[in-house]
């Protein structure tokens, strides 16, 4: 029986507004949507922002995040399926190894252990919270020029400007540390898996996706890929975005989901 329930996960120096269009588009084709915040992101965005540096952010970790969105999930009445964007996009890998979803949809995921890659536009993106000449208990801020760099690097400057001042809030140092070891069982059978690249993303490179893929070769369930040409790691807002939900309703269509 196909899930009528999509649960999405939204990702680093993120908060879940960004979801915003895909929540009212796929509801009004009859889903129930939802959109957790991460913890301690369920308030408004410049409360977020005057709390920086906030010490409870600096204790959050992705094990932390699991943990939450496991609960939301086992909550359900049935296993939803999984809609990740960037560090959400791991997230739903995790979790689908967990058998919690009917299928999972990873839209620039952040890397597990043992993906990697030494593209200098993923390096000079992610180094900034991952280094470890900064404590990890100090939370960071993501300035304009970085935002434009990491997420909509050929966007126009005022689409730039909105997505900044709608959607990034500061981050816990931690969560991305902790990924760094975050483990997926590539040889493990798991509900059907999508993962998407936007060939114009900096930080999570489109190659870095397919590199991804490859590891699941050794299982025996469907792992997808696709890349969109012309996409930023911001392709869940930026124009176009519902060319992208588009192609994933059809691929759960195709996979009986």
């Amino acid at each position: 029986m196909k899930s009528k329930t999509i649960v999405f996960v939204h990702g680093m120096y993120m908060n879940p507004l960004c979801w915003e269009q895909w929540v009212d588009y796929y509801g009004a084709k009859g889903y129930k949507c939802l959109s957790p915040a991460w913890p301690g992101r369920d308030q408004p965005i410049d409360i977020l922002r005057k709390q920086h540096p906030d010490p409870q952010l600096g204790k959050l970790t992705l094990s932390r995040v699991l943990e939450h969105f496991t609960d939301t999930i086992k909550a359900l009445d049935e296993k939803p399926i999984l809609i990740g964007h960037s560090m959400g996009g791991l997230a739903v890998q995790l979790l689908l190894q967990k058998n919690l979803a009917g299928a999972g949809i990873a839209i620039d995921s952040a890397p597990p252990m043992g993906v990697f890659t030494t593209k200098w536009s993923f390096l000079k993106s992610n180094w900034p919270h991952i280094t470890p000449f900064v404590s990890q208990s100090n939370p960071i801020e993501m300035t304009f020029e970085r935002f434009q760099y990491t997420f909509v690097n050929t966007l126009p400057l005022a689409e730039q400007r909105v997505a900044y001042e709608r959607y990034v809030v500061p981050e816990s140092r931690r969560v991305p540390r902790e990924s760094l070891a975050a483990r997926v069982d590539f040889k493990k059978p798991h509900a059907p898996l999508l993962l998407i690249a936007g060939s114009a993303d900096n930080i999570i490179p489109a190659s870095l996706n397919k590199s991804n893929q490859a590891k699941y070769k050794a299982s025996p369930s469907i792992t997808d890929f696709k890349e969109f040409a012309g996409r930023t790691h911001f392709i869940i807002g930026q124009t176009g975005w519902k060319e992208v939900a588009d192609f994933v309703l059809a691929w759960l269509n195709d996979k009986g989901v």
